[in-house]
């Protein structure tokens, strides 16, 4: 399945869920705006928290797809490291810990980076990598599929890339709508009251901006987003 379709029918099922879970802990449709419209100076914060987790888990599913479950979702959980590196770093929620528990947190975090190194850097055996292509074989005969997409798909290509629908019009007046609800919420924003080392904030955005455009870069060539 293709991750985009995955990840909105995933995104928008959670939306209904909380939206409804919403309105009938909260008594109905009037106290549920009433609390929307006294938390509107943080809406932009929470949307804007929502949108970096849909993201993330778009290309976890990508990982899954390109590079199997048994190496995508290990790595991709890595991603507690990361937030690890924004509550020490930027919130200083390490700050006043003592001695050992920092310790503890610095080599569990070595172990998690060990074992990520050891997932992507490992290689099947002959003997499974031979069982896949016997199972591939069944596959292909029970289905009537192509053995050649077969191979590339297994290999980390998309062999159905290039075949891909081309964009619909009204893809454009979704992006866009998304986007105006976002310039929405920015307007009459507040930052929020929470202690921030903003040279750390940099220190860590830059560089997963970095991340995010030379993985989506590598995704378009390879695969169309597909």
């Amino acid at each position: 399945m293709n991750p985009l379709s995955f990840v909105t029918v995933f995104t928008v099922g959670e939306l209904i869920t909380m939206t409804t879970l919403a309105l009938i802990f909260r008594g109905g449709v009037a106290p549920l705006l009433e609390e929307i419209a006294k938390a509107r100076p943080a809406l932009f914060w929470l949307f804007l928290g929502g949108f970096c987790w849909v993201l993330g888990d778009l290309f976890q599913q990508y990982a899954a797809k390109y590079i199997g479950i048994g190496r995508g979702i290990p790595l991709s959980n890595t991603n507690q490291l990361w937030g690890l590196a924004w509550g020490a770093l930027v919130f200083g929620e390490l700050s006043g810990r003592g001695s050992s528990t920092q310790a503890l947190i610095l080599v569990g975090s070595l172990i998690m980076i060990l074992g990520a190194f050891a997932i992507s850097t490992s290689v099947a055996p002959a003997a499974e990598q031979d069982s896949r292509r016997q199972a591939m074989t069944r596959e292909r005969d029970r289905y009537g599929l192509n053995l050649n997409d077969l191979e590339a798909a297994q290999a980390g290509e998309d062999p159905l890339a290039k075949r891909v629908a081309a964009r619909r019009w009204w893809d454009g007046l979704i992006v866009a709508g998304a986007v105006g609800v976002f310039i929405w919420l920015a307007i009459g924003t507040e930052r929020p009251p929470i202690a921030m080392d903003m040279r750390w904030v940099v220190a860590l955005i830059v560089p997963t901006l970095g991340i995010l455009v030379a993985a989506g870069v590598l995704l378009w060539k390879r695969t169309r987003f597909s």
